[in-house]
């Protein structure tokens, strides 16, 4: 199971992230008290590094973090580049998904679905 940090902050989920990761659960017909949010991040993009999610369980290495009902895991490989970050949802005229707001990237593509550190 996931390592829980009460207390620390490392990453933090906004109350609309929190609301669409349940939804989607809810959607997908997955419990909200097994599965969660995991972001990974992957080497490539155009700027060196992108950011890989998907709804899924807990492994033993995460990091875990809550808002609500929902739950964000990360990989403590993962923590490495995401520490003080903060997960969203936007929803626009161009689309809709999560975005992840890291004062640890340097630069970001243009699309903002890449970035270096």
């Amino acid at each position: 199971m996931a390592v829980y940090c009460p207390g620390v902050t490392m990453v933090t989920i906004t109350e609309r992230a929190a609301t669409k990761i349940v939804t989607i659960l809810e959607q997908q017909g997955k419990s909200a008290s097994s599965h969660g949010l995991r972001v990974d991040i992957e080497s490539g993009g155009c700027s060196g590094f992108s950011y890989k999610m998907d709804m899924a369980e807990a492994s033993p290495d995460d990091q875990m973090f809550e808002s609500g009902q929902a739950r964000v895991f990360v990989d403590s490989k993962a923590m490495l580049f995401l520490g003080g970050s903060t997960l969203d949802y936007i929803e626009s005229l161009t689309g809709a998904g999560f975005t992840v707001r890291n004062p640890n990237a340097t630069g970001t593509c243009g699309c903002g679905t890449s970035f270096s550190v």
